[in-house]
């Protein structure tokens, strides 16, 4: 049996179309957040969702230290937000419209739905955290979902 191909898996695995997040808190230094793919539902009762994080990304050590975080999910017209919260060392939150979810995670004005909750269990995977929250919060806006596949951002047909 050979070497596994890493650039190959990556390219199996973008054959899954996942939704596009970005996760917030508000920091003791102003907002922080990233864009992230990997998010999903795990339980409903307790509601329970849970996301990846790059474990060295200094948004997530930053919104780690806070313990409650919000999720954007984002609606199909919010790409430009996604690629600018992807990026690292900029102001993310320079020119973005938000309000102070009800414990005061920045939620991204437009987007699809939104979610606020309290960080239960962190788990380091490779070169990634597994982080699992507890939500106390969920509401939702009208419209269609931002997609992601084969390494680009995609819109659902109606």
């Amino acid at each position: 049996m050979g070497s596994f191909d890493n650039a190959h898996c990556k390219e199996v695995l973008g054959h899954y179309v996942t939704g596009i997040v970005i996760v917030t808190a508000m920091t003791s230094e102003g907002p922080a957040g990233f864009t992230c793919q990997t998010f999903g539902s795990l339980s409903i009762d307790s509601a329970l969702v849970f996301f990846a994080a790059t474990s060295s990304s200094p948004s997530w050590q930053r919104i780690r230290q806070v313990g409650v975080v919000g999720v954007n999910i984002l609606r199909d017209d919010q790409e430009p937000l996604a690629r600018s919260f992807a990026v690292s060392g900029v102001d993310k939150f320079a020119g973005v419209s938000w309000i102070a979810a009800p414990n005061g995670s920045p939620f991204l004005e437009g987007s699809l739905a939104y979610l606020e909750g309290t960080i239960r269990e962190v788990t380091n995977h490779g070169d990634h955290d597994i982080i699992v929250a507890e939500l106390d919060f969920a509401s939702t806006e009208p419209g269609g979902p931002l997609a992601y596949y084969r390494g680009g951002y995609r819109v659902l047909a109606p």
